[in-house]
């Protein structure tokens, strides 16, 4: 079976499922090192551990040869073998449904993944957009509510990457399609701007709202939500479910808590973002909240 006939939903299921600690640690000593882990790297001639492995961002990364990569990049580089065969094998294991594609599909499936690309950029963009904002004079009730009212300090701040989305109309539709030259139909698509009653344009989905970044498990962004700063409803406003966002498929923090679950064997789950956040930040690092 060749790499181009997997279909992308076997190969996404390996790589949520197949964690990168419990793959490289069947083959590499780890140690524990803060939240990461440390070992002898296996692909050049080491000898003193130059490897670290990050549960956080399912990575493992050489300072010494710059070896790197996802769970299925150790195993094709260990084992030398190919990335079909890779995927099969850590399929089989744990009893993942093996999907694969004909050549009409291939060519629409590869539309596809092109389409996600586009909108996880999009997201990420948005997210570094609304981080700067947090920052800036027009940010500062969002930041006084983050510090004074949450009691978050920056550090923490940081690490969830808090952003906060102007009280205008469209700003983050006019850097994202002026600066940085996206489509409004791709905004749209990933659930960043609602098109105006009458088809006349589009508006800002997020407004005067403190914006929290929801992450895969791999960190990358697939949503936000939005507490209100105003009073005004809702409350909270999350963004809808999209080509790279299904509520039901996703906890929020998983990404920063994985480490502390595999070592607890168990989580904490709670009701919300900042649940979730002010537990972190007292140090409980195992907390989760369900998205839907």
């Amino acid at each position: 079976m060749v790499n181009a006939r997997l279909h992308p939903r076997t190969i996404e299921a390996v790589k949520e499922r197949a964690d990168i600690v419990d793959v490289v640690g069947e083959h590499v000593v780890l140690k524990k090192k803060g939240r990461e882990f440390v070992g002898i790297c296996p692909f050049h001639d080491d000898s003193k551990p130059s490897m670290t492995v990050s549960p956080a961002k399912q990575f493992y990364y050489c300072f010494s040869c710059g070896a790197g990569g996802n769970s299925i990049k150790f195993l094709m580089e260990f084992q030398r073998q190919s990335f079909s065969d890779v995927v099969l094998d850590l399929a089989r294991r744990y009893q993942l449904p093996i999907e694969t594609v004909d050549g009409p599909q291939q060519e629409r499936l590869r539309q596809q993944l092109s389409r996600r690309d586009k909108l996880q950029r999009a997201l990420a963009l948005a997210s570094g957009w609304f981080r700067s904002q947090l920052r800036s004079p027009a940010g500062q009730e969002a930041l006084n509510y983050l510090t004074e009212q949450r009691g978050l300090s920056p550090s923490v701040q940081d690490s969830f990457e808090l952003g906060y989305a102007p009280d205008q109309w469209d700003g983050l539709l006019k850097h994202l399609q002026q600066v940085e030259g996206l489509a409004p139909d791709l905004l749209e698509a990933a659930g960043l701007v609602v098109p105006r009653k009458g088809g006349n344009g589009f508006y800002d989905r997020f407004r005067h709202r403190v914006i929290v970044p929801i992450h895969d498990r791999q960190g990358r962004v697939i949503g936000f939500g939005g507490r209100s700063l105003d009073g005004s409803e809702p409350k909270y406003l999350n963004s809808p479910e999209t080509e790279v966002f299904e509520k039901g498929k996703h906890l929020f923090g998983l990404d920063k808590a994985s480490n502390a679950i595999r070592k607890d064997d168990r989580a904490v789950v709670v009701e919300g973002y900042f649940d979730v956040i002010a537990l972190h930040a007292a140090g409980i690092t195992n907390a989760v909240a369900s998205l839907g």
